[in-house]
């Protein structure tokens, strides 16, 4: 399971070279490897503070993020050296090609000897207010119990700053979802179908339809017994997947951008062939093409191949105990089941993709990777 997602507030700065470059090369490695960019100000020009030096060119951003506070320093240190900044233990302020501060861990107050959070000198700097201002004007110091707006007018710091016409672009821009209404995500079981569904809908803004088996009651029965359950089991989950779908799918969200779903209602017809006898699946198809007719279908269908022994890895490591049966054979019947259905298909919309040697869940270049591979 990932780690739950907070805001946190970065500022960035730069007086050496082509700084505006500086700045957006920041932007880019801050959206790769730490997280999503909500949101970046105007870029202000501003004088060297503390010490003699060329004007800088400074910026925030609001990212979403579930790296831990130290996690998040490591990121942005190495960001800094890879883009030839070297910090040392020196008070001294001097020149540097990218400097990047953490401001705020939404109302975190944490103080050690590598971090202080929020920064303790931000309220006394107005090239770090001016760009929070513009953010998050309501946004209030955790400690100093005053909103951005208040800490702008009250600082001491009478720097003039300079609001240039050039703004830094959100590299999100190019991982864009909002062109497809509806995606699904599918795989075998314990590939990663939920946690990939969900990291999607919280960054993309879309809504989130997630398989309800947990609510199914005869899962654990057929589990003990497939022979005398798998029916019912197969019938109740075509049940409620096609109300689901129907509701979920067909209600417009004006706040949404799109849907993603952790399964497509043709997974049910692919289980059932696995689990039913003959005649039980032929009644069975017969119902699931009735209704399979009246559902929508998927922008973009996105299949993720996982190799067996990872797949029941996973399904271990997730600890439900209905699911400590499963064998191996099962599930390369199912993912034999799921190719052929797929090669039945002549859509271009299909993505088979590979994530054997991935882990998107904690890496966010391989997340990253696979949202490329979804837009082809």
């Amino acid at each position: 399971m990932s780690k739950p997602l907070q805001h946190v507030y970065l500022s960035l700065g730069s007086n050496m070279g082509n700084k505006f470059e500086y700045l957006q090369q920041a932007v880019n490695s801050i959206f790769e490897e730490i997280g999503a960019i909500e949101k970046i100000s105007s870029v202000f020009k501003t004088p060297a503070l503390g010490f003699e030096g060329d004007d800088f060119l400074n910026c925030a951003l609001r990212v979403k993020t579930n790296m831990s506070p130290n996690k998040l320093l490591e990121a942005v240190l190495r960001i800094e050296k890879s883009q030839g900044r070297e910090r040392n233990s020196s008070s001294n302020y001097s020149s540097r090609p990218i400097d990047i501060d953490i401001l705020f861990v939404e109302d975190l107050v944490k103080k050690t000897k590598k971090l202080c959070i929020p920064h303790p000198q931000l309220h006394n700097r107005r090239f770090v207010l001016q760009p929070m201002a513009e953010l998050n004007p309501t946004f209030e110091h955790p400690s100093l119990k005053k909103n951005m707006i208040r800490l702008l007018a009250e600082t001491e710091d009478k720097s003039v700053i300079e609001k240039q016409s050039k703004w830094l672009r959100n590299p999100k821009q190019d991982y864009d979802l909002a062109k497809y209404n509806y995606i699904a995500i599918e795989g075998n079981i314990g590939v990663g179908k939920t946690s990939l569904a969900s990291k999607l809908a919280e960054d993309f803004n879309a809504k989130l339809i997630l398989e309800r088996f947990q609510e199914n009651p005869f899962l654990p029965k057929f589990y003990e017994d497939p022979s005398r359950y798998a029916f019912p089991l197969e019938m109740s989950f075509l049940a409620d997947r096609y109300q689901q779908l129907l509701e979920d799918i067909t209600q417009f969200d004006l706040f949404k951008d799109c849907v993603v779903a952790d399964y497509d209602v043709y997974k049910s017809l692919i289980f059932a062939k696995v689990t039913l006898a003959e005649e039980e699946f032929s009644l069975y198809k017969k119902l699931f093409h009735i209704m399979h007719k009246e559902l929508p279908k998927p922008d973009v269908y996105v299949y993720l191949y996982q190799k067996t022994d990872r797949l029941l890895d996973n399904i271990k490591k997730r600890g439900r105990s209905y699911e400590k049966s499963i064998k191996e054979e099962y599930l390369k019947k199912i993912h034999d089941g799921y190719f052929e259905f797929i090669k039945s298909q002549h859509d271009s919309n299909i993505r088979i993709i590979d994530i054997s040697e991935k882990d998107f869940v904690r890496n966010r270049k391989d997340y990253l990777g696979i949202i490329k591979e979804m837009l082809g």
